[in-house]
């Protein structure tokens, strides 16, 4: 069973997003990609408020994912992606973006916080960064 209401268009649209955001990482990281895209759709806090849905997720603005702000979301969403974005929809997490709804590529090591959200690891060239429990409730 789904953990995000998705139409067919919408697990093509998000397997875009792990393409595009992590497509050099694997499909390891293209899955955490997709763990924090689902998780932004189920949070309903901090930035994520009002995002309930795949599309207002991944075309978030400001505060959305790079690929969609600067330009580098055009390829289409092949099988494997596809597969992946399934995976994530129905309600597959992997740590360390687990309950995380933000990551980003630093030039170094990973800042303990970044907007005021912790470190929770990093996967190859990406840290991510979850909120508490208490900030967050629905994101866990």
């Amino acid at each position: 069973m789904a953990v995000v209401a998705h139409t067919e268009e919408d697990v093509k649209l998000l397997a875009r997003l792990l393409r595009a955001e992590a497509e050099g990482d694997g499909r390891q990281g293209m899955l955490l990609v997709g763990n924090v895209g689902v998780n932004r759709t189920r949070s309903r806090c901090l930035d994520f408020k009002d995002i309930t849905t795949i599309r207002e997720m991944v075309f978030q603005s400001p505060g959305g994912f790079e690929a969609t702000q600067k330009g580098y979301f055009y390829q289409a969403a092949r099988p494997t992606e596809i597969a992946l974005a399934r995976r994530v929809l129905k309600g597959e997490r992997f740590h360390p973006a687990r309950f995380s709804l933000w990551f980003f590529q630093p030039s170094g090591n990973c800042p303990a916080q970044w907007y005021n959200q912790w470190n929770v690891g990093r996967y190859k060239a990406h840290c991510f960064y979850q909120p508490t429990q208490e900030d967050c409730p629905d994101v866990f």
